[in-house]
């Protein structure tokens, strides 16, 4: 079992760097933080009496569930917050981003997670996001708002594309981003209206072709590449880009990134879906930590990468995903007092390397 003092010295640790970027904060409340993330990260789980299970105090166990629970309704860690600490780990240059939704159910309440973030190889780093209470797609305004955060502080100049899925669609949100000067990569639904003529007429198509119109095409407002493909499960996969016609398709794959940061998140990793919070803005909360922690857990999966890549399997395909492979040595380091975990934490404060050259892969519905 970890030593009582190795658990404090590590939170203590982490509390100061938080400190030194998030100085509007009391100590004792990101010391808080540091805990319950550190707590997360131990027992894969969002549900508050999991997470005080791996945290040291000298206090109950209900004391201290009632703690985690204060962290998640108090404290106000805010999106601007978590950039605040993640922007000095971005690599320098121009960066792909990318938008998407997840969605859970707890009982018949329907919940909603928009994310906006910077795709770093097979995962995307969520910078800023915006929770609703309700099913359905989000609204342009909230696409909008997301953006106009993160112009704040990285510049369109920062901005390679922005990509999308056919929910991010509309003549409203394309104006707003060729406006700003940032380039899209948008899926289309079939029924998008291109020259009077709906997409899915506008490009027949048989398993594995590819097509396109080599001129531009009117859609929502703007002159974009249009290009049209069979997904391997025969969906339709058209989409709309700024781009040259070699790259529309190549660029859109890399919007299969997002889907893994949601697994690490969810289901195959800390389990989101697992809370028991409705209230939209305790779940903006929960999910700034969570935020931190994953990206702690990927800069170390790259890290023990370059020494000891990580195994394919027969389809070729790596065995495990860089967020779980970096969360094998934290947890170990955090549970038993490892040394290492001064490693670890160095690995926080020094930048991700810029994403190389990807593999390509199949378009995903």
């Amino acid at each position: 079992m970890i030593r009582p003092s190795a658990a404090r010295s590590h939170v203590d640790t982490l509390a100061k760097s938080l400190k030194e970027r998030l100085s509007h904060h009391r100590r004792d409340t990101l010391r808080r933080v540091a805990e319950v993330l550190f707590g997360m990260l131990q027992a894969e789980s969002t549900l508050y009496r999991k997470i005080a299970l791996h945290i040291e105090r000298g206090a109950t166990p209900a004391s201290i569930t009632r703690m985690v629970a204060r962290t998640f309704h108090e404290t106000n860690l805010t999106p601007q917050d978590v950039y605040n600490v993640l922007l000095p780990l971005l690599p320098p240059g121009r960066m792909t981003f990318v938008m998407d939704r997840t969605n859970w159910k707890l009982g018949s309440q329907a919940l909603n997670l928009l994310v906006l973030g910077v795709a770093l190889g097979d995962v995307v780093l969520p910078l800023t996001w915006k929770v609703w209470p309700y099913g359905g797609n989000s609204d342009m305004r909230a696409r909008m708002l997301l953006v106009g955060l993160l112009l704040k502080r990285l510049p369109a100049q920062r901005w390679a594309i922005l990509i999308a899925d056919c929910e991010c669609i509309g003549q409203e949100w394309f104006s707003s981003l060729r406006d700003r000067r940032i380039r899209r990569c948008i899926r289309l639904r079939e029924n998008t209206l291109l020259d009077n003529e709906a997409a899915r007429e506008f490009f027949p198509l048989k398993p594995g072709e590819v097509r396109t119109v080599f001129e531009q095409i009117w859609v929502y407002g703007s002159w974009m590449q249009v290009v049209a493909t069979l997904s391997p499960q025969g969906e339709r996969v058209l989409v709309a880009s700024d781009l040259s016609l070699w790259d529309t398709l190549t660029t859109y794959r890399l919007r299969w990134s997002i889907e893994c940061t949601f697994s690490a998140i969810k289901t195959r990793g800390l389990h989101l879906e697992q809370t028991h919070m409705t209230q939209p803005d305790r779940l903006s909360r929960l999910f700034g930590p969570l935020s931190l922690a994953l990206a702690w857990m990927v800069r170390i999966g790259e890290w023990r990468a370059e020494q000891q890549p990580i195994p394919t399997k027969k389809h070729v395909r790596p065995a495990d995903h860089r967020a779980s492979y970096g969360r094998e040595l934290l947890c170990a380091a955090l549970r038993w007092g490892k040394p290492t975990f001064y490693t670890h934490f160095e690995l926080l404060e020094s930048p991700f390397a810029y994403p190389g050259q990807r593999r390509s892969q199949p378009v995903r519905d």
